[in-house]
């Protein structure tokens, strides 16, 4: 049981005392009766708002992917970039307050980004002893050679001593390929291209964890809310 202003303001109706203010003037619908007491408590759980005609339900976890796009930096919140969270509460505006990117794309780094507010999920996709696979398209200044392959496949030197772990590389020729590893070390794809002597040109992630990314359905910038983790529905 949740006081009913405490849950109001975590649905994102408002502040508290501006939930107050509505409760008071008969504004706010609860399982279709009107509520007047901000202390009432109700079940989160199966408790129905309704405000303005929309009807709310509590979820304690959510979860949305986006389709990142070039020139913003994942973080919650920026001084001189615009971030991540600013496109996605410029676009989900009704989302609730809390949520976070899960790992990091670099400002230049388009495609899929967790963002929830599952701090537990967020650690295990994060932990090395996880080894939660990501997989990015790459486009290069050139070709991969067999030998340069077979480095990024067995682990190669990118400044921190040991090799980096094993890595899946798809690659049928051209200036482009796949690649899935499971570390996420500071630029460790463009590190890992650069010590084959290769300079990363375009960089997009197309899937991490369980998730893949399907541009047909989330163009660049885009974002959808899962039904919940596992889904791949959006």
């Amino acid at each position: 049981m949740i006081r009913l202003d405490k849950l109001l303001v975590e649905l994102n109706i408002g502040t508290r005392s501006e939930v107050k203010a509505l409760l008071k003037k008969g504004l706010i619908f609860v399982d279709g009766q009107k509520a007047l007491k901000p202390e009432a408590k109700v079940d989160e759980n199966t408790v129905v708002i309704t405000y303005q005609g929309k009807e709310y339900t509590y979820k304690k976890f959510s979860y949305y992917v986006m389709n990142k796009p070039k020139g913003v930096i994942t973080a919650t919140e920026d001084a001189k970039d615009r971030t991540v969270m600013d496109v996605f509460y410029s676009k989900c505006p009704d989302a609730p307050r809390g949520l976070a990117p899960v790992g990091r794309l670099d400002k230049d780094t388009t495609g899929l980004l967790l963002i929830t507010n599952d701090g537990q999920l967020a650690h295990d996709m994060l932990s090395p002893k996880k080894h939660v696979d990501k997989t990015y398209f790459v486009t290069l200044d050139g070709e991969l050679t067999a030998d340069d392959v077979a480095e990024l496949e067995t682990g190669v030197r990118i400044g921190e001593g040991d090799l980096t772990a094993p890595a899946t590389v798809e690659y049928s020729g051209g200036n482009t390929c796949y690649i899935t590893i499971h570390e996420g070390k500071f630029h460790q794809v463009k590190r890992m291209f650069f010590a084959v002597g290769r300079e990363v040109i375009e960089l997009k992630r197309t899937a991490f964890g369980p998730l893949k990314l399907d541009e047909e359905k989330l163009i660049e910038g885009e974002i959808c809310e899962l039904e919940h983790f596992n889904s791949l529905k959006y």
